[in-house]
């Protein structure tokens, strides 16, 4: 079976689900005809890999992606980018790089190397770089780039979760999957804006043949004071293996969630050192490679320098 965020993946700009004032952009660039170097940022899931190859369509552009978390190698990216950039195309159409996942390269050699290929190619070829935190991107990277960032304005979420909606209700109209709409509006809220975890969770669920209130579960909010009750019987095992199960919810999710209860956990004493500390791995959790590792340090720390009621 096909994915569905592959399958599915709109092929222009009019097909992606964005912003008005970002779908504008995008458009107005598409009506230039001219392919720009940009630097797409925002959180996972928002369609930034989605809009850079819908763009390059739009241009009929010729283009390559590169995913940077995957391919390190600053010699092996040289030669794909060269080989890639220093040839015109065939047809005559421009020619992009989309690289993928940029905040992942190496600041301190692949990041410096690009941006004397940006110059080097300018004549023949663009860059598009997609990343979820702007700050592991070196200053002479954003100055040679259009910088636009992913951001969905209060008033637009609700149109915006309709359309994802709408858009979730056609893959599964078209894949013949029954589904529940009170299943999807869960769905939608507890994912939203990120589109592709809530195509990938629908493709897992529907494997049974069907999306009903049956799985409604799956989608209740963090269960916190089971791991605030670890923390306080100071029962790492415990604390781990709730880390462990609650891994696919995201970093900023789970920080906030012990945040909000700390009032009610710590005695008064405690909550300035367990803001410092939340505040602390929540900054880590932008840059760790393992998620895991970070959020069991920070439950540790907790654990260890904080008093529970």
């Amino acid at each position: 079976m096909d994915l569905f965020v592959e399958k599915y993946r709109p092929k222009t700009i009019e097909d992606c689900i964005l912003p008005t004032d970002l779908k504008n952009t995008f458009l107005e660039m598409v009506k230039s005809g001219v392919a720009q170097n940009i630097l797409l940022s925002g959180s996972a899931g928002t369609g930034k890999t989605s809009v850079a190859r819908a763009l390059c369509n739009d241009l009929n552009a010729e283009y390559i992606l590169i995913n940077c978390s995957e391919d390190r190698n600053i010699d092996t990216l040289r030669v794909k980018i060269r080989d890639f950039a220093s040839t015109v195309s065939l047809n005559g159409n421009q020619k992009v790089v989309i690289l993928d996942e940029f905040d992942y390269s190496n600041a301190n050699s692949i990041q410096p190397a690009l941006r004397g290929a940006i110059e080097e190619f300018a004549g023949n070829c663009r860059f598009i770089l997609t990343c979820n935190y702007k700050n592991r991107i070196i200053a002479p990277i954003h100055s040679r780039c259009t910088n636009i960032e992913f951001s969905i304005p209060s008033a637009e979420k609700p149109f915006l979760a309709k359309s994802m909606m709408d858009r979730i209700k056609f893959i599964l109209d078209t894949e013949s999957i029954p589904f529940d709409n009170e299943v999807l509006v869960k769905l939608i809220m507890k994912h939203f804006p990120d589109i592709r975890r809530m195509l990938n969770e629908i493709q897992r669920y529907s494997v049974s043949g069907q999306i009903d209130v049956g799985i409604l579960s799956n989608f209740e909010s963090i269960k916190i004071q089971d791991l605030v009750n670890a923390m306080k019987d100071k029962n790492f095992t415990e604390a781990r293996k709730w880390i462990v199960s609650n891994l696919d919810n995201s970093p900023p999710e789970m920080f906030r969630k012990i945040y909000d209860t700390m009032y009610e956990s710590l005695e008064k004493n405690s909550i300035p050192e367990a803001i410092l500390i939340i505040a602390e791995y929540q900054y880590k959790a932008a840059f760790v490679s393992d998620q895991e590792i970070n959020f069991v340090a920070c439950v540790v720390e907790l654990m260890m320098r904080c008093e529970f009621k």
